[in-house]
This record gives C-alpha cells, structure tokens and sequence, in this order.
C-alpha cells in the first residue's frame, strides 16, 4: 500500500511540475519553441550583405534559430551552396535566372513579373529552390545622369536621353570596356533607343567598377555627365546621380528576392509571410540610399539592417 501511495504521489507531483515548466519564471507566458535551424547566407557585396542581415533578423525576431552565413561568396559558390543544402536561403536576383538555365534568348527576362514567374518555375522543377516575392528595385546594367542635368533636361528615362542627344544635347559617357564593347549592352542601348556616343565622347575604364564612374560624372572628369551603373548603386543617390529608366527593356529585370530551398519552404511556410512585406518596400531609391550608408558613409551593413528593419516597424 506505502509502495502505491508513493507512486501515486509521483505522479501527482509530475502532474503539477511539467505544466509549471511551460512558462517563463512564473508569470504565466509561454515559451515559445525555437524553429530552424535556418542557414541564412549571402553574396560578398554590400547589397547581399544588407538583405542577408535584414533576413537573420527578421527570422531571430519570429524565433527562429539562425546559422548566420551572411556574405558567404560570389553567384556560383553559393548558387551550388543551396542547390547541394549547405545553406537554406540568400537573397538572388531574378534576371540571373537567365544564366542558370542558359535562357538569354527568352524575352520574359525584360519584364519584371515575366522574370520572377519565369525563374520560380525552372527553379522549382529543377532545384527544388523557391523564389519568394522580390523587391520592387531592378539592380541591371544601367546609364545614369548627373541630376542637375536630368533635373533640368527632364530626363527620366533612355528615350528621354536619346531625344536630348539627338537635339544637340552634350553627353559624355564614363564606362568600363567591357560595358562599351559588349554587344548586348551600350551597343544594345544604343540600337533599341536610337541614341550614339561618338569616340570622343567616351570615357573609358578598363575595370568595371561603377565607383570610378560614377565618381567621374559627378566630378565632371574631362567632362562627363553620364555614366555606367547599376540600379541599386549605393553612390548614385550619395553623389547625385539620376538612373534612367530603360523603358525598353533592353536589359534583363535583376529585382532581388530570397531564394529558398523547397523542404525548408514546405515546414516553416510563414518564412514567405515574414519577408514578404519588408522586400515589396524596398524600392529602388531606398537600396540606394540604404546602400550609400554602407558603401559611402561606411556603416556597418548589419547596423544599416536593423536601423531601417526597426523605422519601418518591422522590428520592435
């Protein structure tokens, strides 16, 4: 009978100490359970290093727990990283699906919603790899303006160029030999829009860094007032440079997104709801201007994250 009573008041302790174990010191909430791990990277340049810091983020504050992998290297190594399950998700653009799966030809890439539709589908069925929504910023090949000039020439976009030029309007174009000669970029441009820069109207790097163009048209180098770029440059709003919009689409639409392996996607399916509305504010001018305290004002992109994930609300 004691042997009984002893078992039966075991039990009864158990009873009362296992609920008591749910909540944090006594005060009646909940511990929520830790999801993940989740491993988050990103490319090695200061746009993936801010996304990259912005997803860690979001995902800790949804109690997740997060292997943080944030700039982890270039497009291939951490393209065959998610493919073979290294890491779970970083931040991709939608036109380089066009190079994964040798696709240049299809005219979808010039379209913003044509691209995504396009990449998440070859994706899926090929990778198993699940585009999330992108981010409304096209981060291509792009020919910027001093912004006095397109302040005072209204111009917004390449037609808008091409119609100032064949005016009589000056341009000089600072850009890298690779951006002059390949026939699918200021060739491409120049035959879509009607426009031509004329040898010596041309400034011409060997590299292909956009900060030495770009700090060429903002300083006026031996006269130039345009330059290569790209869309989401961090320089361009810091120095005061306009991108012009190409109408056209001539280049291929790079808008970012997370890029997110299936079974990770398929377990912890709110990842999409958490990312969603903080990417679709993402503008062009905010990554520039996020970018530019980065790149220009040299803050620490995981400070730059956090700051704007908490002014947006998105972040307590």
């Amino acid at each position: 009978m004691k042997t009984l009573r002893s078992v039966f008041l075991v039990m009864l302790l158990l009873l009362l100490i296992v609920p008591a174990g749910l909540f944090a010191g006594g005060s009646g909430e909940a511990v929520e359970e830790t999801k993940g791990p989740i491993t988050v990277a990103s490319k090695i340049d200061t746009e993936g290093a801010l996304l990259g810091n912005m997803i860690v983020m979001l995902l800790e504050a949804d109690a997740f727990e997060v292997i943080d992998n944030t700039e982890f290297g270039p497009t291939d190594v951490i393209r065959q990283a998610i493919i073979s399950g290294e890491i779970d998700i970083y931040p991709e653009y939608t036109g380089n699906g066009a190079f994964f799966f040798d696709d240049t030809e299809s005219e979808a890439w010039s379209n913003a919603e044509q691209a995504y539709e396009r990449v998440r589908a070859l994706d899926l069925e090929a990778n198993d790899l699940v585009w999330l929504s992108p981010a409304p910023a096209n981060n291509t090949w792009a020919i910027a303006v001093r912004s006095d000039l397109a302040d005072s020439e209204g111009l917004r976009t390449l037609e808008d160029l091409a119609d100032y030029m064949n005016a009589g309007g000056s341009a000089k174009l600072a850009a890298s030999e690779e951006f002059v000669t390949r026939p699918d970029v200021l060739p491409a441009f120049q035959d879509a829009y009607g426009f031509e820069f004329d040898d010596a109207d041309l400034l011409v790097f060997s590299g292909g860094n956009t900060a030495m163009t770009i700090q060429a048209a903002s300083q006026q180098t031996d006269g130039v007032n345009t330059a290569m770029a790209y869309g989401t440059d961090g320089e361009l709003a810091a120095l005061g440079l306009t991108v012009l919009e190409d109408t056209l689409g001539v280049q291929p639409v790079y808008e970012p997104a997370p890029l997110l392996r299936r079974t990770v996607h398929e377990e912890y399916p709110e990842i999409e709801e958490i990312l969603a509305p903080v990417f679709s504010d993402l503008s062009l001018e905010t990554l520039q201007e996020l970018n530019a305290r980065i790149a220009v004002d040299g803050e620490a992109a995981a400070d730059v994250a956090r700051d704007w994930l908490e002014s947006n609300g998105f972040l307590n």
